[in-house]
């Protein structure tokens, strides 16, 4: 009988501290909870449109094939264009192609990298592709490079899709411990990552004959709140 009084005597204190606790803390103040979306001004920039020849280069193991990459003209049907673009006449005509020709079946890969990265203004919340895969079951994985310069693999989807199709990533944020490093609080006037390129996974099944990807129109969504927001009198580093 006691150990059951001592029982509801600890749930009735305990439920009381915890009311109490609610009746100390409040409802949660909705400016603090907005903050995040009060400070971002997103906007999807076009980051590459396929247009310079030579600027990008394929590369795969010599003993597992070899490839060649160049422009061609075409466009995907479904493409919209970026509206802060419209009526300022950019050159959009041609789309990346890549002829991949397997010696031996295996787990291969190539990748298809700029001749320099490509740098991405503000914070990078999304980055997109328009990619014709040819319904193969290779992998498209993003490269990036990070704040400091360390590069990153982020995953994009399979190639298993006819025509012309619009590959989207979220770039994982940065919480302490994991996700891309973007900034650095020490330094306001230098931010965000670059894109390094794209690495395809090959499916061991179908890593034979030749095989063609094409590629257009890299884009990404961009919070652009700090860049608008810098201190137009702070000194420059990097001297």
């Amino acid at each position: 009988m006691k150990r059951y009084i001592l029982v509801a005597l600890f749930l009735t204190v305990a439920l009381g501290m915890i009311f109490a606790q609610q009746e100390e803390l409040g409802e949660p103040d909705p400016y603090i909870l907005g903050i995040d979306s009060a400070q971002q001004n997103l906007k999807e920039v076009s980051v590459e449109k396929f247009e310079t020849d030579g600027f990008w280069r394929s590369h795969m193991s010599t003993d597992e094939g070899y490839t060649l990459t160049r422009l061609f003209t075409g466009a995907p049907a479904a493409k919209e264009p970026i509206p802060d673009e419209q009526g300022m006449d950019i050159p959009d005509n041609y789309v990346l192609g890549t002829r991949v020709d397997f010696l031996r079946r295996g787990y291969n890969s190539f990748s298809l990298r700029p001749i320099r990265p490509i740098p991405i203004e503000g914070i990078t919340k999304t980055v997109s592709v328009w990619v014709v895969g040819r319904n193969f079951n290779h992998e498209l994985v993003l490269l990036i490079h990070d704040y400091f310069g360390r590069e990153y693999e982020i995953y994009m989807g399979k190639l298993n899709f006819q025509g012309w199709k619009k590959m989207t990533v979220a770039i994982p944020p940065q919480d302490g411990r994991n996700g891309v490093t973007q900034r650095s609080y020490h330094y306001n006037n230098q931010m965000g990552l670059k894109i390094a390129g794209f690495r395809i996974d090959c499916d061991p099944m179908e890593s034979y004959g030749s095989y063609y990807i094409y590629l257009d129109d890299l884009r990404a969504v961009t919070d652009l709140f700090a860049e608008n927001n810098r201190d137009p009198d702070d000194m420059a580093d990097g001297w």
